[in-house]
């Protein structure tokens, strides 16, 4: 396989390996899971030490027993590292045209749509990991509040499943 359409596929490897981290540690994923990420960053990182001896001057492997959220940073810093060559999206296609479906009215400007998500798609990508992050503080915070309301005065009925009056 030549050297360029190996490290893009590598890289994509690193990219879903990192998303998949991501969204396990967001889950509550197990220890397997930390392992296969972290087995599978080293192993691709073994392979692009083989393929551009540079890397390993600034990438080492991870150790046994890091954090999915470790295994996911070293991911998506190593596909980082080969952005310039492979580009941000590893997809290609044909985009020529529009999409359409004249049942809707929907049509979209494939040319145009592709240079959104080409501009625009970290920012989105961005925005997920944001609200990944943010998720566990707001949950806490409505636990918070929760539990202070419970100690107040009730604000509604309680509704007793036995009562079977109308009201």
């Amino acid at each position: 396989m030549e050297r360029e359409k190996e490290i893009a596929k590598l890289v994509n490897v690193l990219r879903r390996t990192s998303r998949m981290a991501l969204q396990s540690e967001w889950t509550g994923g197990s220890q397997d899971v930390a392992a296969f990420c972290i087995d599978q960053y080293n192993r691709v990182l073994a392979r692009l030490k083989e393929i551009d001896p540079g890397v390993g001057a600034v990438f080492d492997p991870l150790a046994p027993g890091s954090s999915l959220t470790v295994a996911a940073m070293a991911c998506r810093q190593l596909a980082a590292y080969y952005e310039d060559e492979v580009g941000h999206t590893g997809a290609s296609g044909d985009w020529k045209g529009v999409w359409g479906d004249p049942r809707y009215g929907v049509w979209v400007d494939k040319r145009a749509f592709k240079e959104f998500w080409s501009k625009s798609a970290r920012e989105v990508e961005d925005l997920g990991e944001f609200i990944r992050e943010s998720i566990d503080e707001w949950v806490n915070q409505r636990k918070t509040r929760g539990k202070r309301e419970e100690g107040g005065e009730r604000k509604t009925t309680r509704i007793d499943p036995e009562d079977t009056k109308p009201q």
